[in-house]
């Protein structure tokens, strides 16, 4: 069978984008009602937003390993516990097992409620660890009844030791290689840890809430005497479930940071950590910079206007009623939003807060990024493979164009073109000054107008564009093959009342070899006013590179 899409035959121009920042490829920026002094919260001006996740990393892994939590439900202990049969001696044991559980617990949540960069995420945490010394208090309440204090009398048993030993280590740090708080280059890191630690801890919130609920709906209704009565009330109740649900909640917003971090946060982060203290003298001849509380009181205020002024610009520019495809008429509609980047990009600039950042920091930072999943094996095998003739091309609002090049570099793909902003350096450290080349929708349509004027010899190439923000909107269009990944709520909101439709790649795909007549033309053609959607990078490498 002859593929519609033939590598061999039809060269490749791969136009990569990364919207604004290289790690907004899968994953979604913080709500923009979110008020929050952590630069992390500085939203991206693509507004690049993530594949939808119906279910977050907590349901995902509970569906996952539901196997785990009927082995507990169906165990003796919690079947003569349910029942009410359990030995009281064997409660007794549990209880004492369970003190150093949640002592241990309670000293984790205040470790990661340090190392939680975020006022909302430390409150939170706060709040957990505040349920966690109520538990305590109604264990007391047990120890006081019998009379005797049996966690003095039960020693630690090894599974108990195993997981609080485990438990404080994550929190330490110690888990990854990474290192203990106190040694930690960046806040970023910490928020790692604490990620690592909620990680370690939601498993237990979660199951205790489902046997407490399953026992629960077995208690008859005027049931007095069941001597685990009290237990089974507290996992069963309102409060214990909201606590779970807020310890998954809070993984689910915390693991963001184990993959995605975009660049303007990166670069406030470096910013904030390398900058002096209010009461540190500068040293003369060096460049001044402000003191670290003033430059993340700075980046919080420009995230804050940032966000609301690029919703209401998003919202200006929509067409009230839905308007068949028209490119010109978007492109005069993101001539708007351009000229917003742009004034966004001057306040930036004008603050300072770019200011005295170090050459090499910045590629320390973009060595460590981690690109999502099948990103770099798709570019590392498109490099290499000798069927395809590709042109890589990166196209990104960054303010730092070396933050990208390094990102990419420490994956072995030091050969990619790099289309952003640039720093201006004097001696290595910057002036705070960006060299403008790619602030907005507009410049980037103009640089990807340029490539193709460069290869306009050749007109058996075929060009791919691959986007996920209402910034690509244009070239992604323009491409003769447009494809989004990701699902940018802005993106298909601005694309849909333009008339632009989106179209699942594969069925897209079926669809043009059913049109595919043999010797014919290539039929892929930009400005037709579709899109391609992917899930994943996968989908992509199947595409482009097949097996």
């Amino acid at each position: 069978m002859r593929l519609l899409f033939s590598p061999s035959r039809y060269p490749i121009k791969t136009l990569f984008q990364l919207a604004r920042f290289p790690l907004r490829i899968y994953s979604s920026p913080l709500p923009p009602t979110r008020r929050s002094s952590n630069p992390m919260a500085i939203p991206p001006k693509s507004a690049a937003a993530v594949i939808p996740i119906e279910e977050g990393l907590a349901t995902r892994f509970w569906n996952k390993f539901r196997g785990e939590s009927a082995l507990s439900l169906y165990s003796p202990f919690a079947l003569c516990l349910a029942s009410g049969s359990l030995k009281i001696d064997t409660f007794r044991h549990y209880i004492a097992q369970d003190v150093h559980f949640l002592k241990a617990f309670a000293q984790a949540y205040e470790m990661a409620e340090d190392c939680a960069d975020d006022d909302d995420a430390k409150l939170a945490i706060s709040e957990l660890r505040k349920g966690v010394l109520e538990e305590l208090k109604m264990h007391n309440s047990f120890v006081q009844e019998w009379g005797s204090d049996c966690v003095k009398e039960s020693p630690v048993n090894s599974a108990t030791l195993k997981y609080t030993e485990f438990l404080l280590a994550t929190a330490s740090g110690k888990v990854e290689g990474l290192k203990a708080p106190g040694k930690l280059a960046t806040p970023f890191e910490k928020t790692k840890i604490a990620a690592y630690t909620l990680g370690a801890m939601t498993p237990c919130m979660r199951l205790y809430a489902f046997l407490g609920k399953e026992f629960q709906a077995l208690l008859e209704p005027n049931e007095l005497n069941h001597p685990y009565k009290k237990w089974i009330e507290n996992y069963s109740s309102e409060s214990f479930q909201a606590s779970a649900l807020q310890t998954e909640d809070l993984l689910d917003k915390l693991s963001v940071s184990l993959t995605v971090v975009d660049s303007s946060a990166i670069l406030a982060e470096i910013a904030i950590v390398t900058a002096p203290k209010s009461d540190q003298i500068q040293p003369d001849g060096q460049i001044a910079r402000m003191s670290s509380a003033e430059l993340r009181n700075t980046w919080g205020l420009l995230s804050r206007q940032y966000t609301e002024e690029y919703e209401e610009c998003i919202e200006s520019i929509l067409p009230s009623e839905k308007v068949e495809f028209n490119y010109e008429a978007l492109h005069k509609a993101l001539e708007q939003l351009s000229d917003f980047e742009k004034r966004a990009n001057s306040r930036v600039i004008e603050s300072g807060v770019l200011k005295g950042l170090n050459l090499e920091d910045i590629k320390r930072a973009g060595e460590r990024l981690i690109l999502q999943d099948g990103c770099i094996s798709f570019f590392r095998k498109i490099t290499k493979s000798e069927n395809i003739n590709a042109n890589i091309h990166v196209l990104s609002y960054c303010w730092c164009g070396d933050l990208i090049r390094a990102a990419f570099a420490s994956g072995g793909l030091d050969v990619l073109n790099v289309h952003a902003n640039e720093f201006s350096f004097e001696e290595s450290v910057s002036t705070g000054e960006i060299v403008r080349k790619v602030q907005s929708p507009i410049d980037k349509v103009q640089a990807f107008n340029d490539i193709l004027q460069d290869c306009s010899n050749d007109r058996k190439n075929l060009t791919v564009y691959i986007g996920d923000s209402v910034g690509d909107l244009l070239c992604l269009l323009k491409a003769d093959i447009g494809i989004v990944i990701g699902s940018s709520s802005s993106l298909r909101k601005v694309g849909g009342q333009y008339g632009v439709s989106f179209v699942p790649l594969f069925p897209g795909l079926v669809k043009k070899q059913k049109e595919y007549a043999e010797g014919s033309p290539c039929i892929w053609k930009g400005q037709s006013g579709i899109l391609y959607t992917a899930s994943s990078w996968d989908d992509i490498h199947a595409f482009i590179l097949g097996w």
